[in-house]
């Protein structure tokens, strides 16, 4: 199969190109090379062990270039993406123009393109769109989908959701596809939209289409110099030279960590001629863990003398909780991840500790946030 991957050169998309090249298929990657991922000196495809694949430098927002890239394939995956969850919230139009706009760039092509060959399209969602996900209330009103949290209760120290019917505590359950949509981030607003709209026209136009989930990806290979987004690169950065590290909220909020070859794996089952049909699958590990408890294993790891803050702080958009709920992948795909936090987050940073330390721009992110009015203490 001809396969394109837009974002291609990205820590996902990099690492499915390697998988798809030794299933034998021909890939294709377009990739603009954003500094703000990669850095001002960006890879090149021998550095990611990917000479058996083509690149295209290019913007999803230049039509020329995107028609360029998706002439003769059979497949697009949809990678390419802006996916600050914090940035968001005052990066509105970069957001929506590349999120939205790309993606628009990407339908439009296939339904007016009458010799276009593509089969099959898998775009990269996100667990974001779930905003504060699946609970269940201690009071009478069984399952809820709390509303974001409001500022004075975080103000006052009150992190955990409440139940939005009658205002008691609630316990976190596994967030499953059938549950409410409703993001908290610009973010997860446009992944949200970018999901409807492949699964709308790969109705439209009888082919397949999946959108995936992603809880929240790690692994070797992630970019550690993009500080906003991936709290392991940021605070595996600020262990490795003692620099104090910042934890929001009380250090109680959780997440979903998801191996990079777990999902390599669930997205190449998408991808597999025999895979057909239209899906919203959770792509995760079905764990969870603290941001505590991150910091602490990285922390341990680097015998890092950081010191370790929790600062009560907390940004406009995050989450409490998120842990996917794996049943439907199971069932859809055979798909069970294979990777425990514990034991991926060692791999992780056993590369990252073979890593240029990047200077990074984490407390300048943190600055901009403050500034937009999005972060409060």
């Amino acid at each position: 199969m001809n396969i394109l991957i837009t974002g291609g050169m990205g820590f996902i998309g990099s690492n499915l190109a390697r998988r798809l090249v030794e299933e034998g298929q021909n890939i294709t990657l377009f990739d603009n090379l954003s500094p703000q991922i990669h850095g001002t000196n960006p890879p090149n495809l021998a550095q990611l062990g990917l000479d058996a694949a083509r690149l295209i430098v290019g913007d999803v927002n230049d039509r020329a270039a995107f028609h360029q890239a998706l002439a003769g394939q059979d497949v697009v995956v949809h990678l390419a993406a802006e996916t600050g969850t914090g940035q968001s919230m005052y990066e509105i139009e970069r957001y929506e123009s590349v999120n939205i706009g790309g993606t628009a760039i990407l339908l439009d092509y296939l339904v007016n393109q009458k010799k276009s060959q593509i089969k099959k399209l898998v775009v990269a969602s996100s667990r974001s769109i779930y905003g504060e996900g699946k609970y269940r209330c201690t009071g009478n009103c069984g399952t809820v989908y709390p509303k974001a949290r409001s500022t004075s209760a975080m103000q006052s120290g009150q992190f955990e959701v409440v139940c939005p019917t009658c205002g008691s505590d609630c316990e976190f359950m596994l967030t499953d596809e059938s549950s409410a949509i409703h993001p908290s981030s610009f973010y997860g607003l446009t992944k949200q939209v970018q999901e409807q709209m492949i699964l709308m026209f790969a109705q439209t136009l009888g082919i397949s289409g999946f959108a995936l989930r992603y809880q929240n990806v790690y692994g070797p290979g992630q970019s550690l110099k993009n500080p906003y987004t991936g709290i392991l690169a940021i605070f595996s950065n600020q262990a490795r030279v003692n620099k104090p590290i910042y934890i929001f909220e009380d250090g109680e909020e959780s997440r979903d960590f998801v191996y990079i070859d777990d999902v390599v794996e669930a997205t190449w089952r998408c991808i597999k001629p025999e895979t057909s049909g239209i899906a919203a699958l959770n792509v995760g590990s079905g764990e969870k863990t603290t941001v505590s408890e991150v910091v602490k294993e990285i922390t341990n790891y680097f015998n890092s003398s950081s010191a370790v803050k929790i600062t009560g702080e907390f940004r406009e958009g995050d989450i409490r909780h998120n842990v996917a709920d794996l049943t439907k992948i199971q069932e859809f795909l055979n798909f069970t991840p294979q990777w425990k936090f514990a034991d991926g987050i060692k791999q992780f940073l056993d590369w990252a500790s073979n890593q240029e330390i990047s200077a990074g721009k984490y407390e300048q992110s943190l600055q901009e946030m403050k500034d937009k009015g999005l972060m409060h203490g």
